[in-house]
C-alpha cells in the first residue's frame, strides 16, 4: 500500500515530487519550528515547503542539518518574494536562500506571486538558475490562466508546477483543468482552507460515516483529485493524522459531494490584483 513517503507524482521535466508535503508558513518560533519539522520527518513527510517571505528558511536548513537527513531523501521548495523579483535580484536572493537552507540546490523554485513589473525577467532568471543546477525544477505560485498564457509567449520552458489556493471552498476546477491540459502539476496551499471548512455539514457527515477527521476527508479529496498538497500544522498529533490518509478512499458520490461545497471563496489575495499592484495589497 502506498503511503506518504512513497507517493510521488512525476513533473513535466521528469523529476519526481512527493504528492503530499509539509508547509511551514507562519511558523517563526525556532523551537516550535524544529518540533514540527522533526515530527513531520518522523511521520514520513519528505517534501518541505518554505519561502523567502516566511523568514524561516534558516530554521529549515538548521533542523534538516541537525537531523542529518540525507539530501537526496528530501524535496525542498522555496519561493522568490515580490521584493526580490527582477533578473539580478532573483539570482542574488536565490543564492542567499541556499545559504540559509545550507544547501547547494533546491528541488523546486517558485515565483511566489505574479507581478507585472518583473514578469518576464524573473522567469528568465529561473530558467538560468535551473541551467546552473541551483534548482532542479522551476514553477510558479498564485498564477491564473491568463498569467500562464502570457508567460508562454516568451518562456523558453514552462513552469512544471503551479501552487495555488485550493480547498473545498475554493476548488478552482477550471484552473486545475487548464494546468492538467498544459502538463503543469497543481499543488494546493492552504488545502484545509485554514480550518474554515471543518464544520461544513457535508464534510462533517462524510467524516462521521468514515470515522475520520474532517481534515483527513479533505486531504483525501485532494489526493484523489490528483492535486499535490502541503498542509501545515505545529501539533504532532495533527501532523500524524494528516499523513494517515492512505488506508481509505472516497466514493465517486462522496467526491461529488465534496465538490458541491465550493463557494469560490479565497482566504488570501486575488492574484490579478497582486499582479497589478506589484505587491500583496492590504487585505
Amino acid at each position: 500500500m502506498t503511503d506518504i513517503s512513497d507517493n510521488f507524482i512525476t513533473l513535466a521535466d521528469g523529476n519526481k515530487m512527493p504528492q503530499q508535503g509539509f508547509g511551514v508558513y507562519k511558523i517563526t518560533d525556532q523551537s516550535e519550528f524544529e518540533q514540527a519539522v522533526t515530527a513531520a520527518w518522523q511521520q514520513g513527510y519528505r517534501l518541505f515547503d518554505t519561502a523567502q517571505m516566511y523568514e524561516n528558511e534558516q530554521y529549515l536548513g538548521k533542523i534538516l542539518h541537525d537531523l542529518q537527513v540525507p539530501r537526496e531523501q528530501i524535496f525542498i521548495t522555496t519561493k522568490i518574494s515580490e521584493a526580490n523579483q527582477g533578473y539580478d535580484a532573483t539570482i542574488r536572493s536565490m543564492k542567499e536562500s541556499l545559504k540559509k537552507l545550507q544547501m547547494d540546490y533546491v528541488d523546486l523554485l517558485l515565483i511566489h506571486w505574479p507581478i507585472n513589473t518583473h514578469f518576464f525577467d524573473t522567469w528568465r532568471a529561473f530558467e538560468d538558475l535551473k541551467a546552473q543546477g541551483l534548482t532542479k525544477s522551476i514553477g510558479v505560485s498564485n498564477y491564473g490562466m491568463v498569467h500562464l498564457q502570457y508567460l508562454a509567449t516568451q518562456a523558453r520552458e514552462m513552469p512544471v508546477l503551479n501552487q495555488i489556493e485550493v480547498s473545498p471552498y475554493m476548488s478552482q476546477k477550471p484552473l486545475l483543468q487548464f494546468d492538467r491540459e498544459n502538463n503543469i502539476a497543481t499543488q494546493a496551499w492552504s488545502p484545509l482552507g485554514r480550518g474554515k471548512v471543518f464544520n461544513e455539514p457535508v464534510i462533517a457527515k462524510i467524516a462521521e460515516q468514515k470515522h475520520r477527521s474532517a481534515a483527513q476527508i479533505i486531504l483525501r479529496w485532494h489526493l484523489q483529485n490528483g492535486v499535490a498538497f502541503i498542509p501545515k500544522s505545529t501539533h504532532p498529533e495533527r501532523i500524524a493524522q494528516n499523513a494517515s490518509i492512505y488506508d481509505f478512499s472516497l466514493t465517486d458520490e462522496e467526491m461529488q459531494l465534496m465538490d458541491s461545497v465550493n463557494k469560490n471563496h479565497r482566504v488570501s489575495k486575488e492574484p490579478e490584483l497582486v499582479y497589478e499592484f506589484g505587491e500583496q495589497y492590504p487585505y
